[in-house]
């Protein structure tokens, strides 16, 4: 069955075809680490890991890369303003080192918490500085370079069909409105490498060919990308806001220093909103998985929520509709406690989940077959076994809960039986609003509660 994903680059879904029959190289646009990751960047992360899932389900072995930016990531996209790191730094009053291993340790916890697969190779950019150096020079090489008084540029105007992932209007972009033109050439041109300030120091500077700075933010993905997977491969991704500026800079950069197409599929995912806004940190309204921790969500919960939505529409994000994850999430894990030991897969299912997760990582679809197996008559122990087989995708630890269902089965607190009582009164007399705020409360105690037709059962929420 093939697989089909939508290209950013053709605007169409494609089937996808590797460069080297089961091979696929995979690079993902990793974190900044001066700040924590907010739940609207680990949504494109949890895509991310779909993706690289149904490849792997798909029999195909991935080589996946994901980049740290620890330096050149400045506060605009018009290549000014300070350095994130330096900028975090300051604050925290810590060296920028230390606030880069702090915030690394901080993400990779969270990919950990989310049942994230780690990639295979982990990159900082300032453990390659030489191959950045290197790149630029086959650029400058080439004719692509022009220097100014804060740094090298790369010259958009003459690469051919710059804009082009983007569509970008080039000649309708007034010089300072996309970026301040200082003394660039074109209002899309950008650094390559940035001079150190003459009035102050950087904790992160090297020396180059061309004066003592640091790179520009786009080289280091371009540079560790075509080391680790090649000069070009087959599958890049990032969030929709780096189609604009990161991704169309990777592209223009990385083919003016090969004459190589660069990647053969952009892959971008959708926005998380707050109140029907964007989040993130520059808006001011992001929030942490450790947010969501505090207040006694389990973070696949998060992971659920991010998969009833297609990664390439907007997901709004509320905590009624985190609640109404954490309860199906719940309840999927209280339905297969007391399904008998897994024997065969079924094939049909199987079939059904596969055409879904193939047709664009469909998770909506995915989920609704899911549920529609749940409720099925089919013998349980055939239930089981589909289902674990679905979670190499969907990645929610069915085994793991069903391992642990026992013992953690513990007696049930009286204060949860009485919250229990409560809300079975609650529905004997039909108001179904109290019955629902017993329902979050006890959710929110650590304890899930099934409606039988003897009564109720109430179970342990499985651990984080």
């Amino acid at each position: 069955m093939a697989l089909n994903i939508y290209n950013t680059n053709s605007r169409k879904k494609e089937k996808f075809i590797p460069i080297n029959n089961q091979k696929v190289g995979l690079y993902t646009c990793g974190p900044t680490v001066y700040n924590y990751a907010h739940v609207g960047n680990l949504r494109t992360y949890v895509f991310e890991d779909i993706l690289k899932r149904v490849l792997l389900y798909n029999n195909f072995s991935v080589k996946h890369v994901m980049n740290i930016t620890d330096v050149g990531h400045l506060t605009s996209d018009a290549d000014s303003g300070e350095d994130k790191m330096e900028k975090g730094a300051k604050a925290q009053k810590k060296t920028v080192w230390e606030i880069a291993k702090f915030y690394t340790a901080a993400f990779q916890k969270n990919l950990g918490d989310l049942n994230i697969l780690h990639p295979n190779i982990w990159c900082k950019a300032t453990d390659h500085i030489k191959e950045q150096i290197e790149l630029i020079k086959k650029i400058e090489k080439n004719g692509y370079t022009y220097k100014t008084a804060d740094g090298i540029y790369f010259d958009t105007s003459k690469f051919k069909n710059y804009g082009k992932l983007a569509r970008l209007d080039i000649k309708g972009l007034e010089a300072g409105k996309r970026i301040d033109i200082k003394d660039k050439k074109n209002p899309t041109d950008f650094a390559l490498w940035k001079f150190s300030p003459k009035n102050s120091q950087r904790q992160m500077e090297w020396e180059s060919p061309w004066g003592k700075g640091f790179p520009g933010w786009h080289i280091e993905c371009s540079a560790m990308a075509m080391k680790y997977l090649g000069e070009t491969f087959d599958i890049h991704c990032g969030g929709i806001d780096h189609i604009p500026v990161h991704h169309t800079n990777e592209i223009a950069q990385a083919e003016a220093a090969t004459g190589k197409p660069f990647v053969n599929y952009w892959l971008h995912g959708e926005f998380l909103l707050i109140n029907e806004g964007r989040m993130g940190k520059s808006e001011g309204n992001f929030l942490t998985l450790e947010d969501l921790l505090t207040k006694k969500y389990h973070p696949l919960a998060y992971r659920y929520f991010c998969l009833t939505a297609h990664y390439r529409r907007q997901l709004n994000f509320s905590w009624e509709a985190l609640s109404g994850a954490q309860n199906a999430l719940n309840n999927l894990y209280s339905s297969i406690s007391n399904y008998e030991e897994p024997t065969d897969i079924d094939s049909v299912y199987q079939e059904k989940f596969c055409q879904a997760i193939n047709d664009d990582l469909n998770m909506p679809q995915a989920l609704a077959i899911l549920w529609d197996l749940v409720k099925s008559d089919m013998e349980t122990s055939k239930k089981l076994a589909t289902l674990f087989d679905f979670d190499k995708v969907l990645g929610l630890q069915l085994e793991e809960a069903y391992d642990h269902a026992e013992e953690n089965q513990a007696e049930t607190p009286v204060a949860i039986l009485e919250l229990a009582e409560q809300r079975q009164i609650a529905r004997n007399e039909k108001n179904w609003k109290v019955s629902d705020e017993l329902r979050k409360k006890i959710n929110n105690l650590g304890y899930n509660i099934e409606d039988t037709k003897e009564g109720y059962s109430i179970k342990n929420i499985p651990p984080a």
